[in-house]
């Protein structure tokens, strides 16, 4: 799971790299409400100490119910940050929200933030924001860590993970071009080209068939999700079959998806029998592997963007 470096397409994820002068992050909560203010202290220090500039929304810490303030607090809070147009605007966790905003926010507001530079980072529950923005003029954002749950964990639960930590600092730089992971054997000489889009299983689904879903064909789609039994991917995964997505792109990535249990009935059911027959359904390749999801080690992706992807034996590099 862990990305590799290849110097010849690009730079990989290392760690050990500050922010550039003058980098802006602004630090707010969009869907869910957070579970521990100390990790959003502990998150702002520590991306303070890489370099940035951080800001944290004034509503970042509010709470009506599971969400992170009532329907205009959290609205409000996702204006507020476009409208300064910070370097990043980095969300400081996910859960469940982004959905019943997406009907009534600016678009044009976000897209015109984009264009002054702002990278809007996150994933999860943030594929909603994402993906929109992608439907809405094509605006690019990225996938990456979040607050709370990356760079604020505490050091008992294994503190920022240095991969994570390293791809992040380089993609909001500029400086990353590349990632690469190691995928299943079979691939060996794949190459494709497309706009490279996708998230959350769960979440990417929910939004079929709304103004908020990004017609894309020929693209490279990558997936994620957690606490979904596999039957659940499976059947998310045949939706998408079924409607023509998967069919329409160039290649498929999977990446983690974790936190599931096996029961009795399983007998021997699991996410490879899900991939084996997902693959026996398509001709369109199906990878395995890419470091993405409710995990500690991931990398930061921008969807959006245009990429090539190319195989060579069993490592996989997407490059921008």
């Amino acid at each position: 799971m862990t990305p590799h470096t290849d110097h010849e397409h690009g730079p990989g994820c290392d760690c050990g790299h500050e922010a550039p002068a003058a980098q802006t992050l602004w630090l707010y909560t969009p869907a869910g409400a957070l579970q521990s203010a100390p990790a959003l202290r502990r998150a702002a220090k520590r991306l303070a100490r890489l370099g940035y500039e951080v800001t944290t929304d004034a509503s970042a810490l509010a709470r009506q119910q599971r969400f992170a303030g009532d329907d205009e607090t959290r609205l409000a809070a996702i204006h507020r940050v476009a409208e300064a147009a910070p370097s990043i605007a980095l969300a400081t966790r996910g859960g469940y929200g982004m959905t019943r905003l997406l009907d009534r926010l600016d678009w044009a507001l976000l897209a015109r933030s984009v264009e002054q530079g702002t990278r809007w980072v996150g994933h999860s529950d943030l594929t909603a924001l994402q993906l929109g923005m992608l439907a809405h003029g094509g605006a690019r954002s990225w996938t990456g860590p979040m607050a709370a749950n990356d760079f604020g964990r505490d050091e008992a639960a294994g503190g920022v993970d240095e991969v994570t930590e390293g791809c992040f600092v380089e993609a909001m730089s500029g400086e990353l071009e590349a990632v690469g992971f190691r995928t299943e054997a079979g691939f060996d000489g794949l190459s494709a080209n497309g706009t490279l889009w996708g998230g959350n299983l769960t979440v990417l689904c929910s939004l079929l068939g709304t103004p908020h879903w990004p017609r894309i064909r020929g693209g490279v789609l990558f997936l994620e999700d957690v606490a979904e039994h596999p039957y659940r991917v499976e059947r998310m995964l045949l939706q998408l079959l079924q409607a023509g997505v998967l069919g329409a792109q160039k290649a498929v990535l999977l990446g983690s998806f974790s936190d599931w249990k096996p029961v009795k009935s399983d007998r021997g059911y699991k996410l490879k029998t899900v991939v084996e027959y997902l693959r026996a359904q398509t001709g369109v390749p199906v990878l395995t592997g890419l470091p993405i999801g409710h995990v500690p080690t991931m990398v930061t992706l921008p969807v959006g963007a245009k990429v090539e992807l190319v195989v060579q034996g069993r490592d996989v590099l997407v490059g921008w």
